[in-house]
């Protein structure tokens, strides 16, 4: 460690430009990361935060809210860990100020868990009758207000927004939250539906509305059009760019290794063992992994803080100390490739 040290505080300007490089990388990596976790996100806010377990829905669905419809025969006797769910597709416009919106409209029972307990409201109240909507909190940049009349797809009816909610958002795309009786006139159903699917804060047996599927929440959110793809896509990304880091930083460790070469030799010569040089080697790459590291996920964590909120960008600190921690580790691995150049240097010809 000491001669590790020795030697970066010798030649500063180089090993500046090394962690100046280990920055940018780190600082890639994290940033994909966030946008992946962002992303995620917003697919699955309403239902991670509202503690959902199992999701049920119509047999012939496929795993999928949009494609499933609920008819009341199917689901009764419902628990109050159960409550049912009703989604559509909308187009949202204020009627005097408020930019057209794509959303989803989730039509919920206000004697229910979710809307009862589970949504988290930041400003106003729950819905009281049909003509009454929460909104995402994130509609208040689009300029939509407490007490605003809004319509939604073509339905003459006008609609008040009375409270915004905190992660109201699912597959991308931030939810309005009303009354089932208003599902039904948007989805165009008669009352012989009753909603799109039943979710669930607890585990339910097979045996319970057992004329529907039942699907763990883990499957459902997998199952969510384009989430599956999106990750493996910012996956792919990411471990290929630690896959070029670890090369980088190995050719970059190794060319340092060759320009001290002689000073080695001369180590050697003076009967300093091969296995301490080989440690001041690891030592040094994890100084400057760590350093370059730490400084990457700062800058990560300003970026967060100064991107607006309509960049899907978020840090889940386990999943990033993670990341920082595969790093480091590809560091270590990178500073491997000079170790046999060491152990092979002779002193008599290496001062030649």
């Amino acid at each position: 460690m000491f001669l590790a040290l020795k030697e970066i505080k010798h030649e500063k300007l180089r090993y500046s430009l090394v962690i100046g490089m280990i920055v940018l990388i780190a600082y890639l990596i994290l940033m994909l990361l966030g946008l992946m976790q962002g992303l995620g996100n917003e697919n699955t806010a309403a239902v991670e935060s509202w503690g959902t377990k199992q999701v049920m829905l119509d047999k012939n669905a496929n795993v999928s809210m949009n494609q499933s419809l609920i008819k009341k025969d199917e689901a009764q006797d419902l628990t109050k860990h159960e409550a049912l769910v009703g989604q559509v597709p909308i187009v949202m416009k204020g009627i005097n100020h408020g930019q057209k919106q794509s959303m989803q409209y989730f039509g919920l029972d206000d004697s229910q868990y979710l809307l009862k307990n589970k949504i988290q409201l930041v400003s106003g109240r729950k819905p009281r009758n049909d003509h009454e909507l929460i909104l995402d909190e994130s509609l208040k940049e689009k300029g939509y207000r407490l007490g605003q009349q809004v319509k939604l797809n073509s339905l003459t009816t006008k609609f008040k927004v009375v409270g915004f909610a905190k992660n109201a958002k699912f597959n991308i795309a931030p939810l309005a939250i009303g009354s089932l009786n208003t599902w039904q006139a948007l989805k165009g159903t008669g009352p012989q539906f009753v909603a799109s699917g039943i979710w669930a804060d607890q585990k339910v047996s097979n045996s319970r509305q057992n004329k529907l599927a039942h699907y763990d929440v883990k499957k459902f959110i997998k199952k969510l059009p384009g989430y599956t793809a999106q990750n493996t896509t910012f996956e792919f990304m990411i471990g290929f760019l630690l896959m070029i880091s670890l090369i980088v930083i190995a050719i970059f460790l190794y060319i340092l290794t060759m320009q001290k070469e002689a000073q080695y030799a001369v180590l050697r010569a003076q009967g300093i063992p091969a296995g301490f040089i080989v440690w001041s080697i690891i030592a040094q790459s994890v100084i400057l992994m760590v350093s370059g590291v730490i400084v990457a996920t700062l800058l990560a964590v300003g970026t967060s803080l100064a991107m607006p909120s309509t960049v899907p960008f978020m840090i889940i600190w386990p999943q990033t100390m993670l990341l920082d921690l595969a790093l480091l580790i590809v560091g270590i691995v990178g500073s491997l490739l000079p170790v046999r150049m060491i152990l092979k240097i002779d002193p008599v010809d290496a001062l030649q």
